[in-house]
Order: C-alpha cells, then structure tokens, then sequence
C-alpha cells in the first residue's frame, strides 16, 4: 500500500556527501578545465556577488564590462570591497565591441582583473569572449567571466581561454534547477582572492569556502544542502550525458538561427543583427516606435504563448523569444515566431506569417536529428 503522507518533493533522501565531490567534476570536464570547482547553495547571483567579495580589495584595478544591469551589480559589488573599477559600458542591449574594449584596456597602465559576461539573457546578445580573453591574456589580468545565460548553448573552453573564475548555473541550457551554482577557480586566481575580514565567515567568501570543503577533501558542504536542488543537479547532469553537450550546443544554434530566419522571413530585423552577436538560448526581436510592448505581450499569451520583455533601459523596446534548455526545439520556436508575428499583425504592423513558418520549418527539415550522445563539433 502507498503511503498517503509521503510528498516526493519533500520527502526526498539526503544528498549523501560523498556525491559532492563527483557533482563537482562533471561540471569540471563540461567546463574543459582542470581548475577547482565551487558548488555554491544558492542562484547564480549569489555566485557572482561571491566573486565580487572575495576578489575586490583596495588598490586593485578592475575592468569590469557592462553589457545589462547584471554588470552594474558587478561594478557595485566591487566597488563595495574598495577596487578601482573602470566600467566599459556597451550599448544598451547590444554587445561590447572589441574595439571598444580594446580602447578601455589600452588606457589603463595597470590591470588586474576584467569582469566580463558571455551572454545575455536580458537581451539575446554574446560579447566577444575569445577575442576578449586574448587581450586580457597579453595583460596578464585575471579574467573573470559570468558564463550563466550561456553554459550549455555555446562553447565554452576554460582552460583554453585562460579564464580565471568562471560562474554558471543548470537553469538555462541544461534545465536544471535555479537554487545552486557552480564556480570554477583557478590556482592563480587563488592566489589574488583576499576574503575582507568582515565577509570572513560570510557565505559569500570563497575562502571560507575552500577551507571548509576544498582543504577538508570535499566532504560534506557546509551548512544544509538542499537535497531537492542538488539532486536536481544531478539528474539534470545525467540527461545532458543522454544527449551530450555538443548536441545540445548545436541544438540551441539551430533553434536561434531557426528563429532569426523565421524574424526575417517575416519582414523583421532581429534586434541584434549580426548572427555572430546572438544569443544561442533567447532571441530578441524589435518592438516597433508606434506599438505598445504591453499590447504585444498581451496579444501572444491570448495565444498561449509566453514572450517577455528585455531587461533594463531597453525593458520597453524589445520582446525575447525564449528557447533554451527544454524550449530549444521546433515546437516552441515556431509558436515563438508565429505569435509574435501575430501580434505585430493585430498591432497594425505588417508580418508575413506563412514565410515565417516556413522559414523555421525549412530549418528544421533540412538538418536531421544527431544520434543520443554523438559528439559532431558545433555548427556556429
């Protein structure tokens, strides 16, 4: 007989202790790195702060990219701990240029660390990560990247790329849960990080991090891990092994580039251009001058379909369509696409839906499923 009181979402076993350490590297080997990695209890924002606390101390100078608010909050944090921070703020809802980074880092006499993300969920963009990491390299800086909104739709090489701290989350690309972290810390950086005394028993110290896990041969993680979210880690970690990571790179590229040639077939200029520039996991597309994003977003969830705003000072002048993780297939995208041009059309704006659907649908019919875990290299 079943017993009536037992929740499976409450009545969960104990993540056992001895499963942190292998947790941990798996996201190593999906990293590329041989560098440390941090589970951290917590959303990937508490990752980040994380890193701006045990990093940030006086007489350091920081390059910190601004390509969304998130990197506001980074340059506020590091502020925080008494760094010189030198912001280097892209366009609103467009990625840093390299020639404007270029110009940023070419000011400064001295250079300790740069502060930049890989992509952007709050408007569909990637910077330049690989040209950026050459330079920092020239520099000698650490490199420090918020990999979150990217990890799992795009390549992402640490050791290959020198980066020194890099931060992702399961919630995106994998579909994993969103109340744990990972940090990935290399021995160099290491030596750089210098917890303030007053974050010294702080969850948010690295340090105390390390000296509570790492130095005690990753045992149990301090404080109560949840086992919900760590054992959700765990099963999201089980179904990308399934599908492998390079399929689900190349299934991310083929939802985004399906969903910019459907924009365009439909007489639409996706809000970033350049395919180079896009985001594998959200695309954005424009809303016109003389239409209220409101009615938009409105018009789409009549039809069932869930589009959102961007984020920040271009909150009003686009609207994402979603496929990441489980999303980044046909079915979403073609209803992604088809919604917004019907609500373009009930806005009085003109959008050729049948080539729209089209357009996605050629995508899709013209490239076959990989095998599960077949490793072909990403297309993009």
């Amino acid at each position: 007989m079943t017993d009536s009181t037992w929740y499976p979402l409450l009545d969960l076993p104990a993540y056992p202790a001895e499963r942190f350490a292998p947790l941990a590297d798996r996201l190593a080997a999906l990293l590329n790195t041989r560098n440390d990695v941090l589970l951290i209890q917590g959303e990937a924002i508490i990752a980040l702060e994380s890193v701006a606390v045990s990093l940030s101390r006086p007489g350091m100078h920081i390059l910190n990219v601004v390509t969304s608010p998130y990197g506001l909050y980074f340059s506020q944090w590091l502020r925080r701990g008494g760094a010189t921070i030198h912001d280097v703020k892209a366009h609103s809802g467009f990625p840093v240029s390299l020639e404007e980074f270029s110009h940023a880092l070419d000011k400064l006499a001295h250079i300790d660390a740069v502060v930049v993300v890989h992509g952007e969920a709050a408007s569909g963009i990637v910077n330049p990560l690989a040209d950026i990491a050459a330079l920092v390299k020239q520099r000698g800086a650490l490199l420090i990247v918020d990999a979150v909104a990217s990890f799992g739709g795009h390549t992402l090489d640490v050791d290959a790329l020198g980066i020194d701290l890099a931060v992702i989350g399961p919630q995106k690309a994998l579909g994993g849960p969103a109340g744990v972290s990972a940090i990935s810390v290399s021995e160099r950086a290491w030596q750089q990080l210098n917890t303030p005394a007053s974050y010294a028993q702080s969850c948010l110290s690295l340090s105390e991090l390390k000296r509570q896990w790492l130095d005690r041969g990753r045992q149990s993680l301090p404080g109560m891990p949840s086992s919900l979210d760590f054992w959700g880690l765990e099963s999201a970690l089980d179904r990308l092994d399934k599908e492998g990571l390079v399929n689900m790179i190349n299934r991310h590229i083929l939802a985004t580039r399906a969903t910019r040639a459907g924009l365009r077939a439909m007489g639409v200029v996706p809000w970033v251009p350049e395919d180079d520039q896009a985001s594998a996991l959200v695309t954005a597309a424009p809303v016109p001058d003389e239409v209220n994003i409101d009615d938009l977003l409105d018009a789409t969830a009549r039809l069932g379909v869930t589009l959102t705003p961007g984020v920040g000072a271009i909150s009003r002048r686009l609207i994402r369509l979603n496929h990441t993780g489980p999303n980044a297939k046909f079915s979403t995208v073609l209803a992604n696409v088809v919604a917004y041009g019907a609500a373009l059309i009930q806005a009085g704006q003109p959008a050729d839906i049948a080539a729209a659907a089209a357009a996605v649908t050629r995508h899709y019919a013209s490239l076959p499923e990989p095998a599960a875990g077949s490793q072909t290299e990403p297309t993009l």
